[in-house]
């Protein structure tokens, strides 16, 4: 059966890969030093880590030996061949993963420290063979084909984005425009589907399925929540607090306050939401238009 993780239960078995060369070429970009401290606590949080390998030519890395060697990372020297300057560490790893998935049954979750596109098909073979894959990479050297092949991917700019001041409620509204889309599309999917109860951690489940790089720390959120309310307050969905767990439930979905015609159609859509009109795209709601007296729609 696919392992994947619970929120409650037995810990995640993490096996870690990491392609050092690739993460240098972000390290290029960036003044911030790398800390494999902040991706091994991350990791510390979603279960127990239990192979840690990182592969390169480390003659050209020796800067950043010692903290690899001190938070227990095996280093495997993959040295530059001379003639095409280039080295196997690529192909070992895959290698090496793959060795461990068949070999090693208790480990369920591999993680794969690199932004490299070459890496899609050894996610695709890990998931294949029930594994939940996580990846993780710098900004600047990380291919969307890699992220969007993972059941999750972090970005190692936003590690440290929960311990900072929130900025989402003053962040320019255009910063919001696609995580808003993504919320809305999400809850007419899941619409769509017939559930009754769409409760919060339903709609995260999902939006980090269509797109694993989604992550509302990086927004500025302090916790998904705080994404919803303010989701809610720019009119893109509705919410209530369920009852007895104290958790919002999304009830539907509205339209962005910017246009005023937009918002009072989408109030019309939440309204109409169990029925099948409501679960079509724009083109329902403008056929419905017509049908609502002139003096209420000015009102």
């Amino acid at each position: 059966m696919p392992a994947t993780p619970a929120a409650a239960g037995p810990q995640l078995q993490i096996a870690v890969f990491i392609d050092f060369e690739n993460i240098a070429l972000g390290l290029r970009d960036t003044k911030a030093p790398f800390d494999v401290r902040r991706i091994l606590d991350r990791l510390l949080e979603k279960g127990k880590v239990i192979v840690k390998v990182a592969y390169a030519d480390w003659g050209r890395f020796r800067e950043h030996t010692t903290g690899l060697h001190e938070n227990g990372i095996e280093l495997i020297e993959i040295p530059r061949r001379a003639t095409t300057g280039k080295n196997s560490a690529d192909i070992r790893l895959v290698v090496d993963a793959m060795d461990l998935a068949w070999s090693k049954a208790h480990i369920d979750t591999f993680v794969i420290v690199s932004g490299d596109s070459d890496f899609s098909p050894l996610v695709a073979k890990l998931k294949e063979n029930g594994k939940h894959v996580i990846g993780l990479g710098m900004k600047a050297s990380t291919s969307p084909l890699l992220a969007n092949s993972c059941d999750e991917f972090i970005y190692y700019e936003d590690l440290e984005r929960g311990h900072e001041p929130a900025r989402a409620r003053s962040a320019p509204a255009h910063a919001k425009e696609e995580p808003f889309h993504l919320l809305a599309e999400t809850v007419r999917a899941l619409l769509r589907e017939n559930f009754d109860i769409i409760q919060a951690s339903l709609v995260k489940d999902t939006m980090k399925r269509k797109r694993p790089a989604f992550s509302e720390a990086a927004l500025g959120y302090g916790s998904f929540s705080e994404m919803l309310e303010d989701a809610q307050e720019a009119g893109v969905i509705t919410l209530r607090k369920d009852e007895r767990s104290g958790t919002y439930v999304v009830t539907g979905v509205g339209a962005p306050r910017r246009r005023e015609r937009s918002g009072s159609e989408g109030r019309g859509e939440g309204r109409a939401e169990g029925r099948a009109e409501s679960r079509t795209p724009a083109p329902a709601r403008a056929d419905e238009a017509p049908k609502r007296p002139r003096g209420r729609r000015r009102g």
